[in-house]
C-alpha cells in the first residue's frame, strides 16, 4: 500500500483548513497513494487557535466532514480526518477514516488525553481496527500515541499493519525548529515514534502540523525501527511510502503476555 502523510500551515478558519485538505489529497491521488493522513484536530484546527465560535459549531463540523467524504470519493482516496466533535458525552478529539468511495468507515477517539485537555475534550472509551485495501491498521492520536504505549500495542495485537498518529508539537516558549531528524537535542517525541514501531513490530506514521516551532517532523517508520520518510521542518507537503504487510508482522506485541500484567 501506498500511503500518505500530510504536513499543512495551521489553519486560520474550518474553510482555509478544507481548502489546504484539498489542494494536498488531490497531490497524494495524483502520486496515486491510497489513504492519506492529516494531524490531530486538524477540522477546525488545535482548540486555543482564537477560531470563530461558528467554526466549531456542530452544524459546521457536520458540513466540513461531509465536504470531506465529497474530497475522498472526487479523488478516490481514503482519508484520515482529525476533527473535534459534539458527541452525546461532550466535544471529543477524534479521527474519521472515509473510504475512497467517500463512506465513513467510522472513527477513533483519543481516549488518553494531556492533562492540560481535561477541560477541553472528553475522552473517548473504544479501540477500533479498520481496513482499506486489504491492510489493517490502528489510530492513536498524540499523547496517548507518545505517553501509552498501549494504545499501539492493542492494535498491533489485532492485526494491525500500521498505526497512523495524528499529532500536534509545538514550542513557542522555546522558539527553535530542529534541524536534525532524530537527533538526542530533540524533544523525546521523534524517539517514541522509533520505539512504537519497533517494540510492536509494525509501521508508525506520526502526522504533525508543519508550523513555525513543530517540535517533530511527520514520519513514517518501518517495523524495524528505522526511519521509511520524514518531512522537513517547517514545510507544508506530503509525504510518501510504500509500506508491506508482510513485513509487519507485530511479531514482538503478538508474544507479549497480557495477562501476567492486566488482571
Amino acid at each position: 500500500m501506498k500511503v500518505a502523510l500530510a504536513s499543512p500551515p495551521i489553519p486560520n478558519s474550518l474553510a482555509e483548513g478544507l481548502a489546504n485538505l484539498e489542494k494536498l489529497v488531490k497531490d497524494a491521488s495524483k502520486r496515486q497513494a491510497e489513504i492519506i493522513c492529516f494531524p490531530e484536530s486538524y477540522l477546525p484546527g488545535y482548540l486555543g487557535m482564537g477560531y470563530a465560535p461558528s467554526d466549531q459549531s456542530a452544524e459546521s463540523l457536520k458540513a466540513a466532514l461531509n465536504r470531506v467524504c465529497d474530497i475522498a470519493r472526487i479523488h478516490s482516496i481514503a482519508i484520515i480526518i482529525p476533527m473535534d466533535w459534539h458527541g452525546s458525552s461532550g466535544l471529543q478529539n477524534l479521527a474519521f477514516v472515509i473510504s475512497s468511495d467517500g463512506k465513513t468507515l467510522g472513527y477513533q477517539t483519543k481516549n488518553q488525553l494531556d492533562p492540560s485537555e481535561d477541560n477541553i475534550w472528553i475522552p473517548g472509551t473504544e479501540r477500533q481496527i479498520f481496513e482499506v485495501n486489504g491492510v489493517k491498521f490502528g489510530i492513536t492520536i498524540c499523547h496517548e500515541g507518545f505517553r501509552y504505549p498501549e494504545s499501539v500495542r492493542w492494535a498491533a495485537q489485532n492485526g494491525a499493519s500500521i498505526v497512523f498518529h495524528p499529532q500536534f508539537t509545538e514550542d513557542k516558549e522555546n522558539g527553535k525548529l530542529p534541524t536534525e531528524w532524530g537527533s538526542m537535542n530533540n524533544p523525546y517525541y521523534e524517539k517514541a515514534m522509533i520505539m512504537r514501531s519497533i517494540e510492536n513490530t509494525i509501521y508508525f506514521a506520526s502526522v504533525n502540523y508543519a508550523s513555525k516551532y513543530m517540535e517533530s517532523a511527520t514520519s513514517i517508520i518501518n517495523p524495524d525501527g528505522t526511519l521509511n520518510a520524514y518531512q522537513n521542518y517547517g514545510t507544508s507537503g506530503v509525504i510518501f511510502a510504500d509500506i508491506d504487510p508482510n513485513k509487519a508482522t507485530g511479531l514482538l506485541a503478538k508474544r507479549f503476555k497480557n495477562q501476567l500484567y492486566y488482571k
